[in-house]
């Protein structure tokens, strides 16, 4: 039987080597405790870790959970790690902000809502893996229509899209402006490459 300080450190290890979010059920599975004991462990660790002194802290992103750095260390951070795709520019965030509010959309809905062609940007963004294909609209043609990812989540740092500000929409039915620029909501700062 493992002492409360032994399942934090495991708990800990776990958080620490996973990429992506880990999911309350995994953990369980993983640590292999009841889940009001998990839900004390996550607890615990949170008080822990905001606690002064601390450059990281728990996060509950895209369903799950994930050890991310506080943002008070992120110009500090950056002298070590440089994101290598560096930000999305204006328009890739035009149209991801586009995509997370009204998905699922198609390429020729976006196009009407920003008025240009945005074929690469598209293709940036599925590259970048913040928007996927999740079907094809019943309509001539069949078109694809797109939707954000969990990694679009866990870069805004939202447990789901319920959480993105509020749509406000103007008398034309479209995006204002500050909806279209996630940066003045302070939500994205650095979106990088899949290979950071």
């Amino acid at each position: 039987m493992l002492f409360k300080e032994d399942l934090l450190a495991v708990l800990e290890a776990v958080l620490f080597v996973s990429h992506e979010p880990l999911s309350f059920d995994k953990l369980l599975e993983v640590i292999t405790v009841s889940k009001e004991e998990l839900q004390d462990l996550l607890n615990d660790y949170q008080e822990i870790l905001n606690l002064p002194g601390r450059g990281i802290k728990l996060v509950t992103v895209a369903g799950g959970y994930k050890l991310m750095t506080k943002n008070s260390y992120h110009e500090i951070i950056e002298k070590v790690i440089k994101p290598q795709g560096g930000q999305l520019s204006r328009a890739a965030l035009e149209t991801l902000a586009i995509i997370a509010y009204k998905q699922p959309v198609t390429r020729s809905e976006i196009e009407e809502i920003r008025g240009v062609s945005i074929d690469s940007m598209i293709y940036k963004l599925l590259d970048k893996e913040l928007i996927m294909e999740v079907g094809r609209k019943d309509v001539p043609g069949h078109p694809n229509l797109y939707g954000t990812t969990d990694r679009f989540l866990i870069h805004l740092g939202l447990n789901s899209l319920d959480e993105l500000p509020e749509l406000i929409q103007n008398p034309d039915n479209e995006l204002s402006q500050d909806e279209l620029d996630f940066n003045n909501k302070g939500l994205v700062i650095d979106i990088v490459d899949s290979n950071e």
